[in-house]
C-alpha cells in the first residue's frame, strides 16, 4: 500500500482513534478527520478537552485508520503540531461537515470558543497498514 492509497483510505474512513499518553497511562478515543494529504493528517479539539493537554505534555501519537469493509487498517505515528491558521480555522468552521462546530460558536455557549478550538496536524510520520492476507508478514513502514 502507498501513500496516496493510505490517504485514500483515511478520507474514505475518516473516524479514527487517536491514542496519547497521559504519564504512563495510554488514552485512546475516537477522532473525526478533517482532511488527509500531502500537507498532513488534520484534525481538532478543545483544549477544554484532556486530550489537548495529553498532546502539550507529549505531541507523540498514533492514529488508527479502519477500512472494515475491506479488513485494512492503517497506523500512523508521529508528533503532532498546533495549527493556528485562523484561514484554516475558518474553512473548518464553514465545512458542510461541521456543522455542529457552527452551532457552538454562535449559540455562544463556550466564553472564547475561537480561543478553545485547536487544530492539529501530523506530517511525515511513519504508517503502517495490515490486512488478514498480510498478518504474518513484515511491517513495511510508509512515510508520509
Amino acid at each position: 500500500m502507498n501513500k496516496v492509497e493510505m490517504f485514500d483510505l483515511m478520507r474514505s474512513n475518516p473516524a479514527f482513534h487517536l491514542a496519547t499518553a497521559e504519564g504512563d497511562q495510554p488514552r485512546c478515543r475516537g477522532m473525526l478527520l478533517y482532511r488527509a494529504d500531502e500537507n498532513g493528517i488534520i484534525f481538532h479539539s478543545g483544549t477544554m478537552k484532556s486530550l489537548h493537554q495529553q498532546i502539550v505534555a507529549n505531541p507523540k501519537v498514533e492514529l488508527c485508520f479502519n477500512d472494515y469493509k475491506n479488513g485494512v487498517q492503517v497506523r500512523v505515528t508521529g508528533k503532532l503540531e498546533i495549527v493556528e491558521d485562523k484561514a484554516l480555522k475558518d474553512e473548518i468552521y464553514n465545512s458542510p461537515s461541521r456543522g455542529f462546530l457552527r452551532q457552538m460558536r454562535e449559540s455562544g455557549a463556550f466564553k472564547d470558543f475561537d480561543g478553545s478550538f485547536k487544530v492539529y496536524r501530523l506530517k511525515g510520520g511513519k504508517a503502517v497498514w495490515w490486512t488478514f492476507a498480510t498478518n504474518f508478514a513484515p511491517k513495511v513502514e510508509v512515510v508520509l
